[in-house]
């Protein structure tokens, strides 16, 4: 079993010293691919918070990612 999201960054939140936290939430529009994700997805939210400065620098305000979720 695995479930594919595409999620759009809402905010990005720098600390001091490196890391800090992101925000993302489901795709609702901009493309027929992302009409496509908000039938099946159409709410929710991920935050992700890290001190590593490298991992939240990949992050920009506004950019899209595919979130995969697969059992461990």
């Amino acid at each position: 079993m695995s479930v594919r999201a595409k999620m759009k960054v809402e905010s990005i939140e720098l600390q001091q010293g490196g890391g800090g936290s992101v925000v993302l939430f489901p795709v609702a529009s901009g493309s027929a691919e992302n009409e496509q994700f908000y039938k099946y997805t159409p709410s929710g939210k991920l935050e992700l918070s890290t001190i590593n400065a490298d991992a939240i620098g990949q992050f920009e305000l506004g950019k899209e990612f595919y979130i995969d979720i697969s059992p461990a």
